[in-house]
């Protein structure tokens, strides 16, 4: 191959591996608009049932994903992620042909399985592509994929369920295709680490299990009875998947998540206000959504117009901060992200009316929300990592990520809890952005203990409370799904 032909490859490649961020982002943002005309072609209203359209695809990518992850790092990243690609866009080709509720459900699991697989894989050859000079910023081009997708996708699902709620997921498949078969092409594979011990899937599927049990009861709690038997049964799976997982975190040789990585203070930290924020996250753009269907009367393409405002604008804040405030605390940032995020909540319920004024009423809160996404997610990703030392970076990027998705889901779901059943008051959805605020001002709390326990630099004694697991490949992994380092960008 030619000196000359060489950069353009890898442009190609570079091209190819942030195009399936940007579709697995796109799809997630997309499907947030779509839910009215899912309910009504299906028969149904039932929030409950709809919302594990976005519920089981997000417990079955953060259970795998870390898993997943290893896979591809122990027998090749590229057919990782080719099997990944395939997978997801099959999948997404059923959703369209979903007939009921649950079969789309269904489907959405074995596209959240595809997206488990490829999503690691995909940056793992991303930055094995690039010479070592270029990864920090090839890890952010990455990042502002799914930036730009949370921005585009209300909009871009609003025009595609004009046509049908269906080609929102048909979109995906020439897409997904094209992606698929020019990765075959023009991506080099890497080498892949056969000596790494096998991950542990089943650590993965009771977190899937425990967590999906947990969903269940915050949301038929209000259908079954907080106090029936299905209802109980629920909890108790919930806590007996929990005991479970710590059995096997314990004891297992490669863990979905490694132990040694709690005993470190900022990185437990930083994951409690990880699933914080992202509960209150969850809450925000679903129920604005719900509200402006429901209650205003908005079309799918005028609700994604007046969504997008607020994704637009986490780009753009974070890179502003990355030049104008390079070396500013992590944890404060997320502090005051967290903080403003709370406060947009809170002029939320203040502010909403019954009579429709997107103005007045909708558009400064969701423009404070949007700065403060900027402001405290990706700094929240990088300082989720910033304290391990580097074998055990990929692995504890996974974990992030896993519990931002955690933290996605269980919002959702205390979100349909307190609406309760049928169409909800006013009221009700105050009392779903107060619990939003108070959400997030926890999380600006565990931000600054964070920032405390963390010290000077990355913390000696941190990096000392882990050592490397046998096999461990200190090379940049597949589950490197962030780039740690602060002002760093990130999905919305």
């Amino acid at each position: 191959m030619s000196t000359h032909s060489q950069p353009r490859r890898t442009r190609l490649a570079v091209a190819i591996l942030t195009g399936s961020a940007f579709l697995a982002s796109l799809d997630l943002f997309i499907v947030n608009v779509a839910f009215g005309e899912i309910g009504r072609d299906f028969g149904t209203s039932s929030l409950g049932s709809l919302s594990w359209i976005l519920n089981a695809y997000a417990v079955v990518y953060a259970a795998l994903l870390v898993p997943m992850g290893r896979l591809t790092d122990r027998y090749g990243r590229k057919g990782g992620f080719v099997a990944g690609m395939l997978v997801f866009t099959l999948a997404s080709l059923a959703c369209g042909f979903a007939p009921g509720v649950w079969w789309l459900v269904a489907f959405r699991v074995l596209q959240a399985a595809g997206a488990a697989l490829m999503t690691p894989a995909a940056l793992g050859l991303l930055l094995a592509a690039l010479p070592a000079q270029r990864r920090a910023a090839g890890a952010r081009l990455w990042a502002m994929t799914g930036a730009v997708a949370a921005a585009f996708g209300p909009a871009v699902g609003g025009g595609l369920v004009q046509i049908s709620w269906q080609a929102a997921f048909w979109i995906n498949v020439p897409i997904g295709l094209a992606l698929t078969l020019a990765a075959i092409k023009l991506v080099p594979d890497v080498r892949h680490n056969a000596d790494a011990p096998r991950p542990d899937l089943l650590g993965g599927a009771v977190i899937a299990v425990a967590t999906g049990a947990l969903v269940l009861g915050l949301v038929q709690g209000n259908d079954w009875g907080w106090s029936s038997g299905p209802e109980l049964a629920a909890w108790a799976v919930a806590a007996v998947g929990l005991g479970v997982l710590i059995r096997l975190i314990t004891h297992h040789e490669a863990p979905v998540i490694d132990p040694a990585l709690l005993r470190v203070p900022s990185f437990a930290w930083a994951n409690i206000a990880q699933l914080l924020f992202n509960i209150a996250f969850g809450i925000g753009l679903l129920s604005r959504v719900l509200w402006l269907q429901e209650h205003w009367g908005y079309s799918a393409v005028r609700t994604g117009l007046a969504v997008a405002v607020g994704p637009a604008l986490v780009p753009v804040t974070s890179l502003l901060v990355t030049r104008l405030a390079p070396r500013a605390a992590a944890g404060r940032l997320v502090a005051l992200g967290c903080l403003l995020f709370a406060a947009g909540a809170v002029w939320q319920a203040a502010a909403t009316g019954d009579q429709p004024a997107y103005a007045t009423q909708m558009l400064g809160p969701w423009v404070v929300s949007g700065i403060a996404v900027g402001l405290a997610l990706p700094q929240l990703t990088a300082a989720g990592t910033a304290a391990l030392p580097p074998h055990q970076a990929s692995t504890g990027s996974g974990v992030v990520n896993m519990a931002r998705q955690l933290g996605l889901v269980v919002g959702t779901s205390i979100m349909v809890g307190l609406l309760g059943t049928g169409v909800a008051s006013l009221n009700r959805f105050q009392h779903v952005w107060v619990f939003m605020a108070a959400a997030s001002a926890a999380a600006a709390i565990a931000a600054l203990v964070m920032d405390a326990v963390r010290g000077p630099a990355a913390g000696p004694a941190d990096a000392a409370a882990i050592t490397p697991q046998r096999g461990a490949d200190t090379e940049t992994s597949a589950t490197d799904l962030t780039n740690p380092r602060p002002g760093a960008h990130t999905a919305l």
